[in-house]
């Protein structure tokens, strides 16, 4: 599949080179091979990550062994991520990672095979449920990291470029459990932002897109942005927590 249309040229032959790699090393053991995320949109940064799934039949020693060295290599080239997950887990992972699975059902691209998504969908519960387990982590992990490294603004920088990919997926959930879905997960997040704090929102979203496409930030930013994101997660849990007691009512769709 011609991928030239949304990638770099040196991430889509890097691309290229793995998926053929991935179909040497697995054979008919690999059934779809599938692009999501931030490059199915053309919106990669120099902090992002290339997320790819592999959906197998099987995960054998043997296969598993010739794919290390070409994963490697395109994980250090293009921070390639690969996830490999068996047909047969598909349910269950959507079950049990709905945040993310919800992310691929909505931003994804088939490079290689059939789309093993294409008639699947994800309950509202458990969409609810995974998005404030995933908030409450990013909410301890964000307080954690500031009190570790706060003296280097240069690392928290790339705490918050980190850490903001999955907290833009989860405004993504809440505003589409409440029937106004955006265009994008970081659309997502600009709106709550902009109804959380305002035309605050606007300052944050731009040091936010800063960290993520440059990977640093004015001296005395990082801290105080960190700070803020970590009280839009907080206001995110208790507005999931919200919808869970409206879902039991039957009053959230």
């Amino acid at each position: 599949m011609d991928q030239s249309t949304i990638l770099p040229p040196e991430i889509s032959q890097g691309l290229d080179q793995f998926l053929h790699d991935a179909q040497q090393a697995f054979g008919d053991a690999l059934v779809s091979a599938i692009l999501f995320g931030s490059a199915v949109e053309g919106g990669l940064r120099s902090t992002s990550d290339v997320n790819l799934l592999l959906v197998l039949r099987l995960f054998d020693k043997n296969r598993a062994d010739l794919i290390r060295d070409p994963l490697r290599s395109a994980h250090a080239e293009m921070r390639l991520e690969v996830m490999f997950l068996l047909k047969s887990e598909i349910e269950h992972a959507m079950d049990a990672f709905a945040v993310k699975f919800s992310d691929i059902l909505s931003r994804r691209k088939v490079l290689f095979g059939l789309d093993p998504f294409a008639s699947l969908v994800i309950a509202p519960e458990a969409i609810l449920r995974q998005t404030q387990q995933v908030l409450l982590n990013l909410i301890l992990r964000m307080r954690g990291r500031y009190a570790l490294v706060s003296l280097r603004e240069e690392q928290l920088t790339l705490i918050i470029a980190d850490m903001t990919g999955p907290l833009r997926v989860c405004a993504a959930s809440i505003l589409k459990l409440e029937g106004r879905p955006a265009a994008s997960p970081k659309e997502a997040l600009a709106i709550i932002l902009s109804e959380r704090c305002g035309s605050d929102g606007v300052v944050l979203q731009s040091h936010i897109d800063q960290a993520r496409r440059q990977g640093s930030l004015p001296h005395g930013v990082a801290g105080s942005l960190l700070f803020s994101l970590m009280e839009v997660a907080q206001q995110m849990y208790q507005q999931t927590s919200t919808h869970s007691k409206q879902m039991k009512g039957g009053a959230l769709a």
